[in-house]
């Protein structure tokens, strides 16, 4: 079987934002539209949709897929728009805009399990 590599950016149209805006802790699900819409869902969104039957951040699903950030977060807004997935907005940032104590928290645990 011969594979060939796309670059990243033509998955999404070579886009490199979008109208929605993730942090990469923001953590994703699949819901059941996108299980009833696999039909007619693109390759790139059936493959996120069945990653993330379990939660994943959008750091996550970038490091899973092997694609650039950028371009998973505009695959998770496209999704998010076309109402394929869920986002459980994290309480990551202060009001001064500096990450909360718990953000940090979470990340030094992740980085111990590393």
């Amino acid at each position: 079987m011969s594979t060939f590599r796309v670059r990243p950016y033509t998955r999404t149209g070579g886009r490199t934002r979008s109208t929605t805006t993730l942090a990469i802790e923001t953590i994703v699900t699949t819901n059941e539209r996108a299980a009833r819409d696999a039909l007619t869902s693109t390759a790139e969104h059936r493959i996120i949709s069945d990653l993330c039957r379990l939660p994943h951040s959008v750091a996550e699903v970038a490091a899973r897929l092997r694609l650039p950030l950028g371009v998973v977060r505009v695959l998770l807004a496209d999704m998010s728009d076309l109402a394929l997935i869920d986002v459980h907005e994290q309480g990551g940032a202060g009001g001064d805009g500096r990450p909360s104590m718990e953000l940090m928290e979470r990340v030094l645990s992740g980085l111990r399990r590393i």
